[in-house]
């Protein structure tokens, strides 16, 4: 039998998944990461519950510094700072810190919710350093994400991105948040999305209702993402500072 030292770490995890493991030892492991989601949550809730109005920005950690979207989002975020709202992002390079350097440029909340990674993420520098908080689990940090937010701005990104999108429209569609705008930027990036999902989600299968589509807008300048956060807020008579 190998030497669990000698197994890549990737199959250390999928063997852990199958052995049987006793109540005793159930009870210990489940218990402690019980405490530890807890502990995550309390730090989330008491840095963020009186950050005021803020607009989540999603997108790639890839993304380089000289890339049209990683400007395009810097400026967003300037503008939203501009316009009342604080930002957040997922506190990482990338589009990410794009978002807090837009935000910290123009003397706004910065806020960042970096999640701890064996690869790729780092927080960046742009920080408010009182509203940096730290997690381990996804499934946390995407709640802050949802929680905090009065809008959500979708630049180009990978899988993580598509998480964070499908999350943040699921819990609208579903009516658990409210329905605050989602604007996806990049149009010749995400309209083949959007045609797979009228096309094929919703023409061929009917998975969703048409309303559905109306919950995404997709523009292509960071003056028309802004325009669609602020034009949902004057519908209610809202100004950022509520």
């Amino acid at each position: 039998m190998q030497k669990e030292e000698n197994i890549s770490l990737e199959e250390q995890r999928i063997r852990r998944a199958f052995k049987d493991r006793d109540w005793n030892e159930i009870k210990i492991a489940d218990s402690w990461v019980i405490f530890k989601v807890m502990a995550e949550f309390v730090s989330g809730f008491e840095k963020l519950a009186k950050i005021g109005p803020c607009v989540s920005i999603f997108g790639s950690a890839r993304t380089k510094a000289d890339n049209p979207y990683y400007i395009m989002a810097e400026e967003i975020a300037a503008k939203l700072v501009r316009h009342g709202y604080g930002v957040i992002t997922g506190g990482g390079p990338g589009i990410m810190e794009a978002g807090n350097k837009g935000a910290r440029t123009q003397g706004g909340k910065s806020v960042g919710l970096n999640i701890q990674l064996p690869f790729e993420q780092f927080n960046n520098v742009y920080i408010d350093s009182d509203k940096l908080i730290s997690f381990d689990y996804f499934f946390v940090r995407k709640v802050m994400f949802v929680k905090y937010a009065q809008g959500f701005i979708v630049m180009p990104g990978g899988m993580g991105t598509l998480d964070e999108l499908f999350e943040a429209i699921t819990l609208i569609q579903t009516q658990k948040i409210g329905r605050f705008p989602i604007v996806l930027v990049g149009r010749s990036y995400w309209q083949g999305l959007m045609d797979w999902i009228e096309n094929v989600m919703l023409g061929q299968e009917n998975n969703i209702s048409a309303e559905d589509l109306k919950l995404i807008n997709i523009v292509d300048n960071p003056t028309d993402a802004v325009k669609v956060i602020d034009d949902f807020y004057s519908r209610y008579l809202l100004q950022p500072n509520f």
